[in-house]
């Protein structure tokens, strides 16, 4: 046996016991005729003394060549500790060691591993089974494990079946790239890597499964950014004989409970606001509503005067700052640099302050009085104190480029607290997109989302005006998961494909298998996808979802640790009927 106990769990109550412990060592501090060492596992730190007076000579000597992350054990008994630290579980006792067996040594570490460490993100990547040691990380891979598996409890006493579906799967060109695999025995074709489960989670409802879920990987060959994954992970939902209504009560329910679990935090009924209304409030469809700052529209009160920038724009907008009118004129032209950079990409940003005393104070008083300018403020809602920040230009610009400013200081006011969880529904998605460079409609979703019932007509006069049976659950400005009502009808699915530029032969050849289905009884139906990346990093208070991932992906999707991608040899291409270039 290793161990009798774990390094944390040794208090006040077992002194006088004998253990055995293992572990990493953490560090050691030696008196010459004392050496305490702290011994670390999973479980926490327990700290070892070896005297040179109660302690044999040879297990004395031992002690005296050990090193950090050294891998030990160690038997002893449990004694009082004559300087207690209150600041650790373990802070009442040590082990007073009388057997020392070193396990395995180790070399000097490239960072230490401590919870402040000296180690850069890209080292720490290259040796993160090391990262691992240290408690951030230990403890949100442990966070990750405790949210799953209340998904898992959930969705079971819910009556769902965790299913598996598989990972080689045909390639589709809609959505993002796929990765894909050559196949040896199968020359010249290939496999691609599901970015979602979708069509066989729909195929398990035609076989009348009813209620299906899985925490599945998924995996989209699409350029990277900062905080996004090539292999990600979704709780992965569906439902047969259901609406939309059973759908945004159920997964309601679920996040509601990961709340209360989790965090420890109730939350009423959920808002629900239409796509529509997100995009002209909050200039975007993933709105974080822990903080106002809405937006309002100033071209009625705006475009009356000779100021030519606002009179040439399609859209006037604004938004108050909270208790900013107090702001610097540094301040201020910090905003403007911030608003002109080439990723938020505005000409400019006029500003007004609204006084204490009820009087206003604009970058564009030359061009409006006292008057125009309290309309402003009614119209941005904005109160004595708050700054009045505008941008105009194209509409749907401006409205992204206010949206990143909103956000912006609302970081910069402190409004975005981790400890606060504002959810809501955006229902009422578009259901296609049309797509100028390539001359047709895309799917604002996927091709398997259904219509809403009462647009169905529109289908065939104004293919633009359709909106989804779609809705996404938004918690704290982020997407953590999206879902429609499928389309269960084989005509009405193969009039999605007409609509999406598939000819009949490619619709068939791509996704047959499915329409063929449908003609056999298929079930109204519908689902939703978490990503869990996402929601478990939201949860534990932080931004990056690196940080919940065992073994992540750089910025450029390599695992600098294993040194992936990586070629193969001449060999594997000719088993795989490969030629490079």
């Amino acid at each position: 046996m290793y161990r009798s106990h774990t390094c944390g769990e040794l208090t006040a109550s077992h002194i006088n016991t004998e253990v055995t412990l293992a572990g990493w060592v953490q560090k050691t501090r030696d008196k010459g005729f004392m050496i305490w060492v702290d011994v670390r596992d999973r479980y926490g730190i327990t700290q070892l003394i070896f005297d040179e007076k109660r302690t044999d000579t040879s297990v004395f000597e031992k002690a005296k060549t050990l090193g950090r992350e050294f891998v030990i054990q160690v038997k002893g008994t449990v004694i009082e500790r004559e300087s207690k630290n209150p600041n650790m579980p373990t802070g009442e006792i040590e082990i007073l060691v009388s057997e020392l067996n070193i396990l395995n040594e180790a070399m000097l570490p490239p960072f230490t591993i401590e919870d402040e460490t000296d180690g850069g993100e890209d080292i720490r990547m290259k040796y993160r089974y090391l990262d691992i040691r240290r408690n951030p990380v230990k403890n949100n891979l442990l966070f990750r494990h405790k949210v799953s598996m209340e998904v898992r409890k959930y969705l079971s006493d819910k009556g769902f079946c965790d299913i598996e579906t598989p990972y080689l799967i045909k390639s589709t060109p809609e959505g993002a790239r796929d990765f894909v695999v050559p196949s040896r025995m199968n020359e010249g074709q290939f496999y691609a890597l599901p970015q979602s489960p979708q069509t066989f989670k729909q195929l398990l409802m035609v076989g009348g499964m009813d209620k299906y879920f899985q925490i599945v990987k998924c995996f989209r060959d699409e350029d990277l950014r900062a905080d996004r994954q090539p292999e990600f992970t979704q709780i992965d939902c569906e439902m047969a004989f259901v609406e939309q209504e059973d759908i945004l009560d159920m997964f309601e329910g679920l996040t509601r409970h990961l709340l209360k679990e989790i965090k420890g935090i109730e939350v009423d009924k959920f808002p629900r606001i239409t796509y529509d209304y997100a995009m002209k409030t909050y200039g975007n469809d993933k709105p974080d509503i822990r903080f106002d700052m809405k937006f309002g529209e100033l071209n009625a009160v705006a475009q009356h005067k000779d100021f030519g920038v606002f009179n040439s724009a399609e859209l006037v907008v604004g938004i108050a700052a909270p208790g900013c009118a107090s702001y610097t004129r540094k301040e201020i032209d910090a905003l403007i640099d911030w608003v002109k950079r080439p990723q938020i990409g505005a000409s400019g940003m006029v500003y007004v302050k609204c006084e204490e005393d009820g009087t206003f104070k604009s970058s564009v008083d030359k061009f409006y009085d006292q008057e125009d300018l309290k309309k402003w403020a009614e119209a941005t809602q904005a109160k004595a104190g708050d700054l009045i920040l505008v941008l105009s230009g194209n509409a749907d610009k401006t409205r992204t480029q206010l949206s990143a400013l909103r956000m912006e200081v609302a970081t910069r006011l402190g409004l975005r607290k981790s400890d606060e969880f504002a959810p809501l529904w955006v229902v009422d998605f578009p259901l296609l997109e049309w797509d100028e460079e390539s001359g047709r409609y895309h799917a604002m979703h996927h091709p398997f989302t259904s219509p809403k019932p009462e647009d169905i007509e529109l289908i065939e006069t104004n293919p633009g005006k359709v909106r989804a049976n779609a809705y996404d659950m938004v918690l704290n400005g982020n997407e953590i998961g999206g879902g429609s009502i499928r389309i269960h009808d084989r005509a009405l699915q193969s009039r999605m494909f007409d609509l999406l530029g598939f000819s009949k032969e490619e619709a068939q050849a791509q996704f047959g298998f499915l329409m063929n289905a449908f003609e056999f009884g298929a079930p109204p139906h519908g689902g939703l996808a978490f990503g869990l990346d996402r929601l478990v990093s939201i949860l534990g208070g932080q931004e990056t979802i690196r940080d919940f991932i065992a073994f992540p992906k750089n910025n450029s999707g390599r695992d600098v640790m294993i040194d992936a991608p990586s070629k193969i040899d001449d060999k594997q291409l000719e088993e795989l009927h490969i030629k490079l270039k």
